[in-house]
């Protein structure tokens, strides 16, 4: 599936009885590494199960720039992860907007909002999962909700790998350390950037639109579309290539992908 197939709708006030019965998952996804490739089969495995269409409901920003007023560096444009969520097999996305009013909702309220507009089945869960204010929003809290709404909660074991659990900020420890093999690892894929083309110091280079998580300032091999080049990361921010990205217009949206060392 495409992005452009999938279902992308901005904010649960959005969905429509045409978008079907859904079972939904709630995560920022940043990064779309192996432990959200995991929930992901599990998600698609469900709904089919339960003749629903596999629906993530997602964050337009991280959480944390409401919550503790920083959010860290995305580790995927917006659009890379529609696209890998499509590609995932979601069928239904919904990118909803992340404020202190919707940080204060509680959860049976924020679900009663979904009830209201679509035909619900339940959600995929991982046991220290929760949503909602004060994240009071847990799998048992949501078992019990759906025991009197008439929707299932399916709680399924975290996913490890050698026995610890694949978290963003792993990822986003590791590409800050320049360690991109790691990065990899807890990926499943190359460390992608995605940026437009603009000039900067006398040539073309990928300027950012928001914070991206960067290794450390240097030269790396990448991959502009099939072409093998050098990155250069300076300091200010600016993932400069020379000259792959001569040809680019101003304003060109480009992605690069870090070709990590092999192991």
């Amino acid at each position: 599936m495409t992005a452009a197939a999938m279902d992308v709708v901005h904010g649960v006030e959005a969905l429509e009885p045409r978008h079907g019965r859904v079972f939904v998952v709630i995560g920022v996804f940043d990064g779309l590494h192996r432990g959200h490739a995991y929930l992901l089969r599990h998600l698609r495995r469900e709904a089919v199960r339960r003749q629903a269409r596999p629906t993530v409901i997602t964050f337009d920003h991280h959480p944390d720039e409401v919550i503790t007023g920083t959010a860290p560096p995305l580790l995927l444009h917006p659009a890379e992860r529609l696209e890998r969520l499509a590609g995932a097999g979601v069928e239904v996305t919904v990118v909803q907007h992340f404020d202190d009013a919707v940080r204060r909702t509680p959860y049976d309220v924020f679900v009663e909002r979904i009830r209201s507009r679509v035909e619900l089945a339940g959600f995929l869960m991982t046991p220290d999962a929760a949503f909602g204010f004060e994240r009071r929003g847990t799998p048992d809290a949501l078992a019990e909700l759906g025991g009197r709404d008439g929707f299932e909660v399916v709680v399924v074991p975290p996913f490890t790998l050698n026995a610890r659990p694949v978290r963003s900020s792993d990822v986003r420890a590791a590409i800050a350390a320049g360690d991109l093999a790691t990065a990899r690892d807890l990926l499943g894929r190359d460390v992608t950037l995605t940026g437009v083309a603009g000039r900067h110091d006398g040539g073309t280079a990928l300027q950012f639109e928001m914070p991206m998580a960067l290794p450390p300032s240097g030269r790396y091999p990448a991959l502009v579309g099939r072409r093998r080049r050098e990155l250069e990361i300076l300091g200010d921010g600016v993932a400069s290539v020379r000259p792959a990205l001569d040809s680019a217009s101003d304003g060109e949206q480009v992605r690069i992908r870090l070709v990590a060392p092999a192991r």
